[in-house]
């Protein structure tokens, strides 16, 4: 019995997909819409699933980047023995930490770890490479390896001239060449003159297609001399005594194969996402099937309403319920499984055509070899069907119940509605909010995203009702509104599909750029300068400053530029006896005990902890943390960095002048001041002679109240005497009316290199990039999906009233009727979305928002929290795009109304 069950199943299926494939033969129309909605996205998860697998380099191609023409790959990275993995990427030491080297091995250390008959060759895999282009600094990527020899030249493919042989060539990728400005053949200078170098090739590596300059062997390294790698070629296989010798000298070995005798359970395994992530994309991924879904649907309503004859005939010939249902569940399975192999196909080969677009401009690395990911493409085309099966799935529903005399006869059923789909939309409404409420209270975004989630699922069965309801006020409209609502009320099973899904994309869209917008408001208000906005700092740009030069001479050039500029020198603290120039002395001002916060750190994990320390002022900054330039302890003699530093007022500057000249400090900080006194204390290195490690003083003291409310400490000479320290040149701070134009911090920077190589910072808003134009791709991407939705469902319920539209041309009415008509239907669909888009993207950024504000508050110190802001402009975009979408519609709509021949 259950053979033949089975067998009925299969054949009831197998007629059912020869139907639907006949079906979508003969309205082609149709069938193009539906496979161009789930084409789409299918076409843009595949370009991602296959570029993502070609990018994703397994530990072969990885390895031949590293290697070469090599065998193994040594790097000295400890003086003392050290334990390491089956393929070198990770190691420790074996019986006590591991020291890092400080210098570079020599070739004569590294021949005598390795078997007679080796070869090896250093590689510096970075370098240092700065010089000047167009009058600005530039530094590059620069590796320092012998291109001329065999183990080394598979690691670059030259495109043009030749390997480096002499010590002053080089040889650059095709975009440093562009960027220096030179052509094959030309010099390349550093930037500290010192040494001039000519391109003799044009070279590329695979692992970084980016400003790359090719150095000699030889070369001076970068800040850590130890950082490289040499690549050898044995006399024979590796061997585990070979690698106990080298671990043994704190050296590690990476092979192409699992190094001998080490453990191989460290290779490349598959972890496991993290929970959190993974329910965020999928619940983001079910967002976009649920919009798929939303699009479709209206098409497979009116294909079932138009195959209502033949559905019934399928119900005279012996067909039950089961058998209606598969019969239209048949459309989805073919043209979803079509939409899947139309993406695939298209997904895949656009990958593989924007490949080389992707690594120039995106990824600025080479790919592996070409190959698709099969698990990602199963899954996509099964999600591809799944959602032609879910469109296709309430019509579906609504023809197995269908009349069959009234589908015989040709005669439209009146829609019948039930209660349940409003019950059901209302509770998943209610338990959306209530479930974003908790996880917003719980600083949980995955509860969050799915209480948002089922949310708008509770929207999209609740709009149904929303359409009846508005046809109910359609008796006090025109003639052509008052159609347009009835026609939606009748076909609701498209018209809300197609409501659903222009509430959805506007929903997000609003969404994302609340949430934009705010973060952009929080951050501007949170943006503290460290001196007033628009002033300059000159600083030397190396680590080591050399003499600066004299203050006329900056003056001079400086007001060349900018001429109502002020400049004045600023010192710094500085050891007064240091052993060595890398001795380092600080300044601090000391907060008195009794206004320190009494509370630890560990403290304010706990929500008590935190209400103590928020209800205590002791442990409330009155200053802000700096975002900008950030000046550290000033000496100052006169208060002539006050001004340019501070910008406080005039009367407090001349104020805390007078303390400075008379051998005081200056603070920011009202704390410090105790009595009109301020103690400070420095700390010295530990074994200098002269200076001790710590000396406190209490000195005359002053409060600047006015200017940059950042923590700023201004010590007299005399003061810095008192605690073992003297002021040593920093730069120049510079004065000026407004913020200079990058033109003119290129132009200043320019005209002071003759006298010395000084930077110039400028404090000025750096709140980050634009959003505007995200926020306008994501309104235009809204408005897209606005447009087609309220596009395809105005065609496809014109296609439906075509009698009621005979109707009206019988009893006389104009030809532009039909016009207004299609204007309202895209109306209705178009304006009813974005409106119910608009509450819902909003209610679901104030939830957003709500959630990290909490999750804020929370925290020590307390950030601040995110406004609601609204970006007008995108919800501008928003609001004319149905307008548009009416326009369209009246435009793209004939005005001749049809008469046909009726005999029912």
């Amino acid at each position: 019995m259950s053979r033949d069950r089975l067998a009925g199943t299969v054949g009831s299926w197998r007629t059912a997909l020869r139907i639907a494939r006949r079906e979508a033969r003969r309205a082609r129309g149709r069938t193009a819409l539906v496979l161009a909605m789930i084409t789409l996205p299918v076409l843009a998860l595949t370009f991602i699933a296959v570029t993502y697998d070609m990018s994703e380099l397994s530990r072969a191609e990885r390895m031949d980047r590293r290697l070469g023409g090599a065998d193994v790959e040594l790097r000295w990275v400890a003086e003392n023995a050290i334990v390491q993995g089956s393929w070198g990427e990770d190691w420790w030491g074996e019986r006590t930490e591991a020291v890092p080297r400080s210098r570079p091995p020599t070739a004569a250390e590294v021949a005598g770890l390795l078997p007679a008959g080796s070869r090896s060759t250093p590689v510096r895999w970075w370098v240092p490479f700065e010089t000047r282009v167009g009058g600005r600094l530039v530094s590059f990527e620069g590796r320092s390896l012998d291109l001329t020899d065999p183990l080394t030249r598979p690691l670059a493919r030259f495109r043009a001239g030749r390997a480096p042989a002499a010590p002053d060539d080089v040889a650059v990728s095709p975009q440093a060449l562009r960027h220096l400005g030179v052509r094959l053949g030309g010099t390349v200078t550093t930037s500290d003159g010192a040494r001039t170098y000519t391109v003799v090739g044009v070279v590329e590596f695979a692992d970084n297609l980016g400003d790359v300059v090719v150095l000699p062997p030889g070369v001076p390294l970068g800040p850590n001399p130890a950082e490289g790698s040499w690549l050898v070629d044995l006399p024979g296989p590796l061997d585990e005594a070979l690698v106990d010798r080298l671990n043994a000298r704190g050296v590690a070995v990476a092979a192409r194969t699992p190094v001998p005798g080490r453990d191989a359970s460290d290779a490349r395994t598959s972890a496991l996402p993290d929970p959190e992530t993974a329910g965020n994309a999928l619940l983001v991924g079910g967002l976009g099937l649920l919009e798929v879904v939303l699009l479709v649907g209206p098409a497979f309503a009116v294909g079932v309403r138009r195959r209502r004859r033949d559905l019934a005939l399928v119900a005279v010939a012996g067909g039950d319920h089961v058998h209606l249902r598969r019969v239209v569940l048949a459309d989805g399975v073919v043209l979803g499984a079509g939409g899947a192999a139309l993406g695939l196909l298209l997904g895949t080969a656009a990958a593989f055509a924007g490949r080389p677009l992707v690594e120039q401009y995106l990824t600025h690395a080479r790919f592996g070899a070409y190959r698709v990911f099969p698990a990602a493409l199963a899954a996509i085309a099964a999600v591809a069907v799944l959602a032609g099966v879910l469109a296709a799935l309430a019509p579906a529903l609504a023809a197995a119940r269908q009349d069959v005399v009234a589908g015989l006869a040709g005669r439209r059923d009146a829609p019948r509605h039930r209660r349940r789909w409003l019950v059901i939309g209302v509770l998943l409404a209610l338990g959306g909010s209530l479930t974003a409420a908790v996880g917003a209270s719980r600083s949980n975004p995955t509860t969050v995203l799915a209480g948002l989630v089922l949310g708008e699922l509770g929207l999209v069965f609740v709009t149904p009702t929303l359409i009846g309801l508005l046809a109910r006020t359609g008796r006090l409209l025109p003639l052509a509104p008052r159609l347009a609502l009835r026609e939606a009320s009748r076909n609701r099973s498209s018209a809300a599909p197609a409501i659903s899904a222009v509430m959805a994309a506007v929903a997000g869209s609003v969404a994302v750029g609340v949430y934009l917008a705010s973060d952009d408001a929080r951050t501007r208000t949170d943006w503290q300068p460290g001196i007033p906005p628009g002033n300059v700092l000159l600083v030397p740009g190396d680590a080591v400053p050399p003499a600066l030069p004299a203050l006329p001479a900056v003056v001079e050039r400086a007001r060349a530029v900018l001429p109502a500029a002020s400049v004045v020198a600023v010192a710094q603290p500085a050891c007064a006896h240091p052993v060595s120039q890398d001795d380092y002395c600080s300044v601090s001002a000391v907060l008195p005990p009794e206004l320190t916060c009494p509370y630890e750190t560990t403290e304010f994990r706990s929500a008590a902890g935190r209400r103590r320390a928020l209800a205590d002022p002791r442990c409330v900054r009155p200053t802000r943390i700096p975002d900008g330039i950030y000046v550290p302890a000033v000496v100052d003699g006169d208060g002539a960095t006050l001004p340019v530093l501070t910008g406080a007022p005039a009367g407090e500057v001349a104020a805390a002048s007078a303390v400075l000249r008379a051998g005081g400090v200056v603070v920011t900080d009202p704390r410090y001041l105790v009595d009109g006194r301020v103690t400070v204390t420095a700390s010295g290195p530990t074994d200098g002679p002269a200076t001790p490690p710590t000396a406190t003083a209490t000195l005359p003291g002053y409060v600047l109240h006015g200017g940059v409310p950042v923590d700023r400490l201004l010590l007299s000479p005399a003061a810095a005497a008192r605690v073992g320290l003297v002021g040593r040149p920093l730069g120049y701070a510079i004065d000026t009316t407004g913020p200079p134009t990058v033109a003119q911090q290129e132009r200043l920077a320019a005209d002071l290199r003759p006298v010395a190589e000084l930077v110039v910072q400028v404090e000025q808003d750096s709140s980050g990039p634009d959003r505007r134009p995200l926020l306008l791709l994501l309104a235009v991407g809204a408005g897209v999906i606005t447009l087609g939705a309220a596009g395809a469902a105005t065609g496809l319920a014109a296609a439906e009233a075509r009698r009621d539209l005979s109707t009206l041309a019988a009893v006389g009415a104009s030809p532009r009727v039909r016009r207004i008509l299609s204007l309202c239907q895209a109306g209705v669909i178009a304006v009813l979305g974005s409106v119910l888009g608009l509450v819902a993207g909003t209610g679901s950024a104030v939830i957003i928002l709500t959630s990290v504000n909490r999750r804020l508050a929370e925290s020590w110190p307390v950030q601040s929290p995110y406004p609601v802001v609204v970006p007008w402009s995108t919800l501008g975009v928003l609001v004319v795009v149905p307008l548009l979408a009416m326009l369209g519609a009246a435009l793209f709509t004939r005005s001749r109304l049809p008469v046909e021949r009726r005999l029912d």
